[in-house]
C-alpha cells in the first residue's frame, strides 16, 4: 500500500519551534490588549462576551500551534484534549473539544521513506527480513512516532511503533522554549502553576522517549493482566524492539469516538473497566499507567478493552498507598477531624492548623468524593471542570490551596485520578464507584457483575508486591 499522506517536516531546531509558539503567545499578547480596549465602558455581560470570545480565539490559535508540534508542546495539548477546564461558554466547548480530540490519536505524518529508515536502522537489515507484510500508511500519527501496522513471517499481525527522526532534539527544543508555551497557555488558566505542570509533562516525556523503557513497563503490565478476564495488555515482540522502534501484538478493536456513540450499558462498561484498570492498579498492585487519555485503549468486539502506550508507568510505596487509602477512607466514613489527620501525614498540610475540616473537606470531595460517596454517579464533563476549576484554576478555594504542598510522589496519582474522571465524563460513565472502590479499600468482596467476573475467572495480580491490608 503506497503513502499518499502529505510529509511535514518536524522543526527541530530552538529557533524553528520558538517561531511557531511564539506566534500563539505573541497572538495571545494581542488579543488581551484588544480585548482590555473593546470592554472600556461595556457593561458586565459584554465583558464577558468579549472575553468568551478572546478565549475561543485562543483555543483555536493554539490547536493549530500544538497541532503541528511534538514532544512537550503537543502532549500539553494531548491533556487539555480531554478536559475543557471550565473556561470557555457552552457555545464554544463543543468546537474545543473537537479541536483537541485530533492531537489525541493523530498528527501531521511524516514521509514512510524516513520513517523505514528509523526502522532498518534500528532493527538491521530490509523490512521484508523481519517483516512479510508492511502497511506503509500509519493507523495512528501522535505526540512522538507514528504506528504501522505488519506481519511478521510467523503470521502474527502487530503494530510498529516508530519514533520521529529528530524527535529528541524536538523535545529539547520545547524544554528550552517553555517560557514562551506558558506565556500562550497563561490565557487559558491565569491563576494555574503552568510552569510546575509543564515541566513535570516534559520530564515524563523524556522518559518516554525511551522505548526500551517503555517495552520494560508493557512486559511487566502484560505479565500482570496475562489471563485476566476483560483487560488486555498487549504483549512485547521484544527481540524487534529497541529505543527507537517497539513492536506489539496487535489488538482488533474500536477507539474513544467510536465508543463515546455507543449505548449507556457499553459506556458504563467500558467506564468501569478503565475505572478499575487504573484505580486496583494504583492502590492494589502499586504500579499503574499514568497516560490515561482516550488514545491509549481500544475496545475489542468481545467486549475486552486492551490498553496500550506504557512510556509512562510507574511504580509507587506501601506508604504512598497507604496514605492515598487514609485519606478515601476518611471521606468514605465522613470523618473530617480523621481527613485532616490523613491530609497532614501525606504532606499536604505544612502547617496543620491552618487549615480546618470545614475547609478540606469540600477541596478533596470535589476530586475523590464521586468515589468515596455510596451512591450512584454519573460522571460529567462539568464534574471535572469543577475539579479544575476548584482545585487548579482561579476558584474560591484557590488562595487556600496556594498555601499548601503537593508531595512530589502524590503528584502523579492526583493528575491520573483527574484524567481517568476526565475520561469517564466524555463517556457519561454512570456506576457506584464507591462499591467498586471498596474492594481496594476495604478488601471488600466484589458488589459489581464486571467485579464478580474477575473473581470468578481465578484471575489474580501476578505480581510479589504486598497487599495493602484494609484496616
Amino acid at each position: 500500500m503506497g503513502d499518499n499522506s502529505k510529509d511535514q517536516k518536524l522543526p527541530t531546531s530552538r529557533a524553528a519551534r520558538s517561531a511557531a509558539l511564539g506566534r500563539v503567545a505573541a497572538g495571545q499578547a494581542l488579543r488581551h490588549a484588544g480585548a482590555k480596549v473593546a470592554m472600556v465602558g461595556r457593561s458586565e455581560e459584554k465583558k464577558r462576551a468579549v472575553l468568551d470570545r478572546r478565549q475561543a480565539e485562543l483555543v483555536t490559535a493554539l490547536v493549530n500551534s500544538l497541532g503541528t508540534m511534538r514532544g512537550a508542546a503537543m502532549k500539553i495539548g494531548q491533556a487539555l484534549s480531554i478536559m475543557d477546564l471550565g473556561i470557555l461558554p457552552p457555545e464554544s466547548r463543543q468546537e474545543f473539544q473537537r479541536g483537541l480530540a485530533k492531537l489525541r490519536d493523530s498528527a501531521p505524518t511524516v514521509a514512510f521513506d524516513k520513517m523505514r529508515a528509523v526502522i532498518e536502522a534500528e532493527l538491521g537489515g530490509r523490512l521484508s527480513l523481519h517483516f512479510t507484510e508492511f502497511e506503509q500508511v500509519p493507523i495512528a500519527a501522535a505526540s512522538i512516532g507514528q504506528v504501522y501496522r505488519a506481519r511478521l513471517h510467523d503470521g502474527r499481525d502487530v503494530v510498529v511503533k516508530v519514533q520521529y527522526p529528530g524527535i529528541d532534539k524536538a523535545v529539547r527544543a520545547d524544554m528550552k522554549n517553555l517560557a514562551l508555551l506558558l506565556r500562550a497557555m497563561q490565557g487559558l488558566a491565569p491563576a494555574v502553576d503552568i510552569k510546575a505542570v509543564a515541566a513535570e509533562i516534559v520530564e515524563r516525556v523524556e522518559e518516554e522517549l525511551d522505548y526500551e523503557l517503555e517495552a520494560q513497563n508493557q512486559r511487566k503490565a502484560a505479565r500482570l493482566y496475562r489471563k485476566h478476564p476483560f483487560i488486555v495488555v498487549p504483549s512485547v515482540i521484544t527481540e524487534l524492539s529497541g529505543q527507537h522502534v517497539l513492536v506489539t501484538e496487535y489488538f482488533q478493536g474500536i477507539g474513544f469516538e467510536e465508543v463515546k456513540q455507543a449505548d449507556q450499558a457499553t459506556r458504563d462498561r467500558v467506564g468501569e473497566i478503565i475505572f478499575r484498570f487504573f484505580g486496583s492498579g494504583m492502590l492494589r498492585d502499586r504500579q499503574f499507567s499514568g497516560d490515561p487519555h482516550p488514545g491509549n485503549f481500544l475496545v475489542g468486539a468481545d467486549g475486552r478493552v486492551a490498553f496500550l502506550d506504557f512510556g509512562l508507568y510507574k511504580f509507587i510505596s506501601v506508604e504512598h498507598v497507604e496514605h492515598q487509602l487514609a485519606i478515601q477512607r476518611a471521606m468514605a466514613e465522613d470523618d473530617p477531624a480523621g481527613l485532616l489527620r490523613a491530609l497532614a501525614d501525606a504532606g499536604f498540610l505544612p502547617d496543620p492548623t491552618a487549615v480546618t475540616s470545614d475547609e478540606a473537606v469540600p477541596i478533596v470531595r470535589t476530586l475523590l468524593g464521586w468515589m468515596t460517596t455510596d451512591e450512584v454517579v454519573q460522571i460529567t464533563p462539568e464534574m471535572t471542570n469543577e475539579v479544575m476549576m476548584q482545585s487548579f484554576l482561579s476558584g474560591e478555594n484557590f488562595d487556600l490551596l496556594r498555601q499548601q504542598t503537593v508531595p512530589r510522589e502524590q503528584l502523579v496519582t492526583i493528575r491520573t485520578v483527574a484524567m481517568v474522571m476526565a475520561v469517564l465524563g466524555q463517556l457519561g460513565a454512570t456506576n457506584n464507584w464507591h462499591h467498586i472502590a471498596r474492594e481496594w479499600q476495604y478488601g471488600e468482596a466484589p458488589r459489581t457483575a464486571l467485579g464478580r467476573e474477575e473473581a470468578a475467572s481465578g484471575w489474580h495480580p501476578g505480581t510479589a508486591v504486598a497487599r495493602v491490608s484494609a484496616r
